[in-house]
């Protein structure tokens, strides 16, 4: 077991998906900037490429994601009309010279559409990037899968699914809105499986309402059983003033933070145990995996999508609230859906905000990324953080070795507060305070 120090824990602290982060994103920074980037892709460039689809079927109440109700047909057409000329827009400016390496797409749930307009969306991708034969992925909802979706996926060379499962209990399952039993998980596995998709994703959670550790360690259990190749398993964040839809949840039902770090730890234990490979903070990967290899060669990246075995250093993302990461520039397009539509019929790149990082911040940006993703890294003498790392190093929860810092096993559950110090816009006196809390 983990040792607890509640007060290292309250600190709140970025996910690190990007450094800078999109807090630190502003308006200064915008379409122009994002066309000179693309210009600037050199010939035989790799890409990788996100599709954002922000509509489900039905809504749950803990999601977080830039999403809505794909209740009108209408509206779902204009925004894929709108996501088609967007793809034309960027693949211009690019004019040929990269080629795309891997496509995803994620939301909201890609399987909110049709198949026949996944199928069409696809070929439009392919066709206006030239693109030969990409790692595709894709995100569902098995509340709106079917055996069509697996033929379709399979027929259109989908080599993985990431699927939303979060938990097997049914009386947390009704607490958070998303009520799918077992039977329905197997039976989408199943039917990937027939044909022949094998990598499959599961996405799990813990610190959900009336969510006990007996309700973690079941559903943990039938996750296992189900061998999915890869689990991540990521604790909720409530934010009902931020979130709307989460004001549905009984915030007097959240387990306390105590009870959540025993779920996380539960988990780490259980799927470790079970064979998998610890990848960061909250992802677990079978050893054949391309995940578990990547991090036993220590080439884990992480990025919008998580941790991932992706090399690539310029991703584009398209659709709203999408954000692209080219060298020397973080950008995110328009978040409301219909001014989304607005600038991409106007003929105009959706990017809205952005960031501009500096030599320095790209230093910062890969010590955070090789600390979450490693658990280690090696720092330049003159940048050791002074002061915010006492408290850690005091209950050996990390360690310098010469300029070498390392995030002992112990450790792991602080890693993104461990990261944090090396934030050049988070720094705060509360590390300091918190070395004398014991």
């Amino acid at each position: 077991m983990w040792p607890y120090y509640p007060e290292l824990l309250s600190r709140p602290v970025p996910r690190y998906t990007s450094y800078p982060t999109a807090a630190e994103f502003h308006e200064g920074v915008g379409p122009d900037d994002y066309a000179t980037a693309l210009r600037n892709v050199a010939p035989g460039t790799p890409l990788s490429l996100y599709l954002h689809i922000p509509f489900c079927e039905q809504i749950c109440w803990y999601c977080g994601c830039n999403t809505g109700a794909a209740s009108k047909a209408q509206r779902l057409a204009a925004y894929l009309d709108a996501l088609e000329a967007e793809l034309a827009l960027v693949a211009k400016y690019i004019g040929g010279r990269g080629f795309v390496q891997r496509i995803a797409f994620g939301g909201g749930s890609p399987n909110a559409l049709s198949t026949v307009e996944f199928v069409r969306l696809l070929d439009r991708i392919i066709t206006v990037f030239a693109a030969g034969q990409p790692e595709i992925s894709v995100e569902i909802d098995p509340r709106g899968f079917t055996s069509e979706w697996a033929l379709v996926m399979a027929a259109s060379n989908v080599s993985r699914v990431s699927m939303g499962v979060q938990t097997f209990t049914p009386h947390v399952q009704e607490a958070i809105g998303r009520v799918q039993p077992l039977a329905l998980i197997e039976t989408c596995v199943s039917s990937l499986r027939s044909r022949g998709i094998k990598a499959i994703n599961f996405d799990m959670m813990y610190g959900l309402p009336h969510q006990s550790l007996e309700d973690v360690r079941d559903s943990l259990k039938q996750a296992i059983a189900l061998r999915p190749t890869r689990i991540a398993l990521f604790g909720y964040a409530h934010l009902p003033s931020m979130i709307p839809r989460q004001r549905r949840i009984d915030t007097d039902a959240l387990p306390d933070a105590n009870l959540r770090f025993q779920q996380s730890a539960l988990g780490f234990d259980m799927l470790v145990e079970a064979g998998y490979a610890p990848i960061g903070f909250d992802h677990f990967a079978l050893p054949e995996d391309p995940l578990a290899i990547a991090a036993k060669a220590g080439k884990v990246r992480r990025n919008f999508q998580g941790f991932t075995e992706d090399s690539n250093e310029t991703l584009l993302g398209f659709g709203a609230s999408s954000i692209s990461m080219l060298p020397g520039l973080l950008v995110q397009n328009e978040k409301n859906i219909g001014a989304y539509r607005d600038r991409v019929n106007a003929g105009a790149l959706a990017a809205s905000r952005g960031f501009v990082p500096d030599a320095e911040d790209m230093e910062h940006s890969r010590w955070i990324e090789r600390l979450l993703c490693d658990g280690h890294v090696e720092v330049r003498a003159d940048a050791h953080p002074t002061g915010a790392l006492q408290p850690f190093e005091e209950r050996g929860l990390a360690k310098w070795h010469g300029d070498q810092l390392v995030i002992e096993d112990s450790g792991r559950p602080y890693a993104r507060c461990i990261a944090a110090a090396f934030d050049r816009f988070r720094q705060s006196d509360k590390l300091m305070a918190a070395s004398q809390a014991v």
